[in-house]
């Protein structure tokens, strides 16, 4: 009956462990393909938790009626301090929390800096700007745009903003995070439990995996240059709450952080690099941000769609159009593209009348390794 016992703490330790080492930033967690392991793990917790549970009790009088009483006690207090630890102190949806006030503020009364990086969105009339500062730390935020409900989301150790609907099976709804599944945040939802990439909104795991969220257009931009389209615009301010984890990520945005997470390779095609993804037409390619910053426009093709991708003068703002012929040039001169005799501003508002404004397409700013790995088979530039 002893052995019952020190079977069902060890039963118990090693499951809370393997629980969390699969969907946390732990050595070498990130780099397997264990996210069906970890759901199996998450799915029958409850199970595995018993069994110990049960193990522990049968044998519980035996050793305690046995000598070295000191031992089973030990052996229950290194259970307990896992069981705290894995549940509580390395738990994502305990160690970041959404604002306990969302609140917003017009350009004249905004308290975030300008220079800062935001993800911009725009819907029936609004605009709302959500610094990344902010974001990298709640990594969701619930809102609504023109009476459209959105996920505001954020994952600085993949360097990706995404908004989605968050609307699963025609229904609204919530999410919580999980973990992190190849160092990209995971979410659930609270009907389904399905596990969902934050890169991609696309269910990994559960009754809903192959199924993505509805993507909700956005753009990284400084709040500068988002301001000068959208005057309007709400900025999302900060929750007072977290202030001091708000501090922490100050210099995120900038590529100065050494944490090896969260740090910048300045060369080329690292990990760590800096690329520019652009999806259109169900083809996707990477540009290296260093040869952006030189060439301040860049002209290409993706799967046959011509396209041009635009660096602002401000060095942090960017933004990608179709093209209509391999054989329409862009040039730039400032923040005014022009096309011949034709001008747009960095938007793609035509800035003469009669002339069509340029069709945007998706462009992310994501860290090499990130795009890479949920764009696999695509080519860098």
């Amino acid at each position: 009956m002893k052995n019952l016992f020190y079977l069902g703490v060890l039963v118990l330790v090693l499951f809370e462990i393997a629980n969390v080492y699969f969907i946390m930033p732990l050595p070498g967690s990130q780099e397997m393909n264990s996210i069906d392991a970890a759901y199996f793990l998450y799915s029958w917790r409850w199970l595995f938790r018993g069994a110990g549970a049960v193990l522990i009790l049968l044998g519980l009088n035996s050793v305690f009626s046995a000598g070295r009483k000191w031992l089973p006690a030990l052996a229950l207090l290194l259970a307990g301090l896992v069981v705290y630890a894995t549940n509580l102190e390395m738990a994502a949806d305990t160690m970041f929390y959404q604002p306990k006030t969302l609140l917003f503020q017009k350009m004249p009364q905004n308290k975030v800096e300008t220079d800062r990086l935001v993800i911009g969105i725009e819907h029936a009339g609004e605009a709302r700007a959500y610094p990344v500062q902010f974001l990298g730390y709640h990594h969701q935020v619930r809102d609504s745009i023109g009476g459209k409900a959105v996920l505001v989301s954020y994952c600085t150790v993949c360097r990706t903003g995404r908004v989605f609907e968050p609307v699963v099976n025609g229904r609204p709804e919530t999410f919580r995070l999980v973990g992190m599944d190849h160092f990209n945040a995971m979410f659930e939802d609270a009907t389904t439990h399905s596990w969902w990439r934050q890169a991609t909104g696309e269910a990994a795991a559960g009754p809903l995996k192959g199924t993505a969220l509805p993507e909700f257009p956005s753009v990284q931009t400084t709040l500068e240059k988002w301001a000068e389209l959208h005057p309007e615009t709400l900025v999302m301010q900060p929750d007072p709450a977290f202030q001091a984890e708000y501090d922490s990520l100050s210099n995120y945005e900038s590529g100065q952080r050494k944490s090896q997470l969260t740090r910048r390779d300045t060369a080329s095609w690292q990990d760590k690099s800096w690329v520019i993804g652009i999806e259109t037409g169900g083809r996707n390619k990477a540009f290296d941000w260093n040869d952006l910053q030189r060439q301040r426009i860049i002209h290409d093709e993706i799967g046959g769609q011509p396209i041009v991708l635009v660096l602002s003068r401000d060095d942090w703002s960017f933004i990608a159009f179709r093209r209509n012929a391999s054989q329409q040039v862009f040039t730039l001169s400032g923040d005014t593209l022009y096309d011949g005799s034709q001008a747009f501003d960095f938007w793609g508002k035509s800035l003469q009348p009669g002339v069509s404004d340029l069709e945007r397409i998706r462009a992310y700013q994501e860290y090499w390794h990130s795009w890479q790995t949920f764009h696999p088979g695509q080519a860098g530039e």
